[in-house]
């Protein structure tokens, strides 16, 4: 599990084929706050991955599947975003990132803010339901606010300090990003749909025949 608070970018310095995968070999630009461990969850680009092999200089070995590679955009990533695993008794600045890629959102414009950035990107029609404005999401595991949402696209602010920790101030025009919208809207849709299902099966108990999801949201199921 992780925040989305960046402690700073990485190269995919290797990669190499793999049971039906590929081990990547990831250098990070900066030192870690204490070595690295075989086993430890580490973001990479917004991708949770298992450090396999520690090396050298805080650089690791790390197995991403096909299923992992297909989703997100690790297969052509150069420069990425790295995040250690949320400890218990950490803060929590950012929001809670699973490491679980969606799919890759891409890029449509940037526009200068100030000193921020604004940033609209266009996604799957089917995430849409998963992004809500003023709701989070992750984009390379940088934990963003949903600024504006629109119909198949939605805009985020990204701060200086933000820009420069990351690899977002690089970012042009239909770039590919990895994209996760938020684990709680997710579990909190497959609840609604479980109570629904149920009402109409007359599986769960409850003599409520006619809901739709609406009136469960409003019923407060």
């Amino acid at each position: 599990m992780f925040t989305g608070l960046i402690l700073g970018t990485g190269l995919i310095a290797g990669r190499s084929p793999a049971l039906g995968g590929s081990v990547l070999t990831i250098r990070p630009s900066f030192a870690w706050d204490s070595p690295l461990s075989g086993g430890e969850s580490v973001s990479v680009s917004g991708v949770c991955l298992t450090v396999a092999r520690v090396l050298s200089a805080g650089a690791f070995e790390a197995y991403a599947s096909q299923e992992t590679l297909s989703r997100s955009t690790l297969s052509a990533a150069g420069v990425v975003n790295l995040e250690r695993a949320l400890r218990l008794g950490d803060r929590l600045g950012g929001h809670i990132v699973s490491g679980h890629v969606d799919q890759a959102a891409v890029l449509a414009s940037r526009t200068p803010k100030g000193e921020s950035l604004e940033l609209f990107f266009s996604h799957p029609p089917e995430l849409g339901r998963h992004i809500v404005s003023k709701g989070s999401v992750a984009l390379d595991g940088v934990s963003l606010t949903v600024n504006e949402k629109r119909s198949g696209s939605f805009s985020v602010n990204v701060i200086p300090e933000t820009l420069k920790r990351t690899t977002l101030s690089s970012l042009k025009t239909s770039d590919r990003v990895n994209l996760e919208t938020d684990i709680l809207g997710k579990h909190v849709e497959s609840l609604l749909l479980f109570h629904l299902g149920s009402a109409e099966s007359g599986d769960g108990g409850r003599k409520t025949g006619g809901l739709t999801l609406e009136k469960l949201v409003l019923e407060g199921f």
